[in-house]
């Protein structure tokens, strides 16, 4: 997954020396209710007893379900493709680091009515950053990736993505462009400043830092997926694990909680609404994927219509560029 060609290297020489300050003042999201503490319940499962009356609670950390050798079977694919160990096991620290921040507001440890959500989080989140591995202007297939010749970084740098409309709250520093950046990209200067206050680092004025710090790229990633980046629209997070009830607008375009609501909202138009298509496919398959390699199993994921985005139609606003 990340060990492919990528535009931007991660190196620990860089890593030495560039030191960036990352903290956990989340101001735009919600801390999860901790799960009741029931002796006869297991510590982590996939169902919790004695939850009646509590809809959606968190309890848990990635760590202890989601291992250093999960992550290299990930990212080799189940193919030939050599994986370094240490650069693996460096990216795997680095994701659970970038976890660890996001737990209290229930990624990856979120019970809905007892049944646990988080490891299918954690397999959706994943398969989401490995499809925005470009190879020309489409997702990147499985051969591919073993190949080599796709990239994690948007490959236009011509526009700067400063929208002049947002440049009293969040103006853009001279020189700077603000193209995608981070595993699953963001862009515009309003992303930028928006994440740069979540996560109490300077990302306006130093974008690069996304590039120099693979911590800070997971970081950015999971604000994106925790974080509603549209007006009226929820968060991946909250779709996925069913947290918001469909909205009528949601149930007549056939829209329904579930894997196919996060490309909805992450991708909109660029991917779903258009029947069954390739892009959407390779998402889908990279999850699935995820869930194998993990030991869910894929029933736990439902039916296609709720893996699938092909006949929901994208939120207002309608995406004609990523967000």
């Amino acid at each position: 997954m990340l060990l492919a060609k990528m535009e931007y290297k991660w190196s620990l020489i860089i890593l030495a020396f560039v030191v960036v300050p990352v903290n956990c003042n989340y101001s735009s999201l919600e801390k999860c209710y901790h799960c009741p503490t029931n002796p006869e319940a297991s510590t982590q499962g996939r169902h919790l007893e004695g939850m009646s009356g509590t809809k959606q609670c968190c309890k848990g950390e990635v760590h202890e379900y989601f291992k250093s050798t999960h992550y290299k079977k990930t990212i080799s694919k189940g193919n030939s493709v050599e994986v370094q160990e240490s650069s693996s096991h460096e990216e795997y620290h680095s994701f659970i680091s970038a976890c660890a921040h996001y737990q209290p507001y229930g990624f990856g440890n979120t019970y809905i009515n007892g049944n646990f959500f988080g490891d299918m989080e954690v397999a959706a989140f994943l398969a989401h950053l490995d499809s925005t591995i470009y190879c020309g202007n489409q997702v990147a297939t499985m051969e591919q990736l073993a190949q080599g010749s796709c990239y994690n970084n948007e490959m236009n740098f011509n526009l700067n993505y400063c929208d002049e409309h947002y440049t009293n709250i969040y103006p853009c520093a001279p020189g700077v462009a603000y193209y995608g950046r981070g595993f699953l990209p963001i862009y515009w200067n309003y992303n930028y400043g928006k994440a740069s206050k979540d996560l109490n680092v300077d990302l306006l004025s130093h974008p690069e830092y996304i590039d120099q710090n693979t911590t800070l790229a997971f970081q950015v990633s999971l604000w994106r997926w925790m974080t509603p980046i549209k007006e009226n629209q929820p968060s991946a997070h909250n779709v996925f694990i069913g947290y918001l009830e469909p909205t009528k607008n949601d149930t007549s375009t056939n829209g329904v909680s579930g894997f196919g609501a996060t490309m909805k909202v992450l991708y909109g138009d660029l991917v779903c609404g258009q029947d069954d298509n390739e892009s959407m496919n390779n998402i889908i398959s990279n999850y699935l994927h995820y869930l194998d390699t993990m030991g869910v199993a894929q029933e736990e994921a439902r039916s296609y219509e709720v893996l699938s985005c092909a006949k929901q139609i994208a939120s207002n606003p309608p995406f004609s560029s990523y967000p």
